[in-house]
């Protein structure tokens, strides 16, 4: 168990020691928190064994904001082990994010919105993601046509909705499965 880990762990005991001391109309909010704590504990668990059996060194950092669990492994030096499980167009990223939420479902019986980074990639693909929101934008604004973009995730979906929001346009995701797309507009 990582020291992270082990620190969320102790922090959850605390928790729980407390909250039994707590009156019934302790707030919702905090077992909210303490239940992502414990997505976080149980996700960083499931990698670090992954880790060990792949034999791939990498730090796990486990973060909780805006209501979501973040799990980010980073390479303590420059190493490719660590690429190979982001895999082309983060593909395998994805995979290892759904193998992870299936991971915190079974122990904890509740579905999970983590969202897993490796090596920065989900970080350097937001940025691209904001060029793509822009430059769609643009060309909006420019035409008047609406213009249809590549099929994404629906994590990466998100990032574009939110972007063309803030660009004061309009878009929606249309399509089914990996065909999903979003469509963005001036209406």
């Amino acid at each position: 168990m990582s020291a992270e880990s082990t620190e969320h762990a102790l922090s959850d005991e605390v928790t729980e020691d407390h909250d039994e001391s707590v009156s019934d109309a302790a707030s919702p909010k905090g077992s909210v928190a303490s239940r992502l704590e414990e997505e976080g504990d149980v996700a960083a668990d499931y990698l670090e064994e992954l880790l060990d059996i792949a034999d791939i060194d990498g730090d796990i950092d486990i973060e909780v904001r805006n209501g979501r669990t973040y799990i980010s492994i980073v390479a303590e030096e420059e190493s490719d082990s660590l690429d190979n499980l982001v895999g082309e167009d983060g593909e395998v990223l994805e995979a290892l994010q759904e193998l992870t939420r299936l991971a915190v479902l079974s122990a904890t019986e509740n579905r999970s919105r983590l969202v897993l980074d490796i090596n920065g990639y989900r970080q350097e693909r937001a940025g691209h993601l904001q060029k793509i929101a822009e430059d769609a934008a643009a060309s909006v604004k420019e035409t008047g046509k609406a213009i249809a973009l590549e099929p994404m995730s629906a994590y990466e979906r998100k990032i574009v909705h939110d972007a063309v929001a803030d660009l004061g346009l309009v878009s929606e995701s249309e399509g089914e499965g990996a065909g999903r797309h979003i469509v963005v507009s001036a209406d």
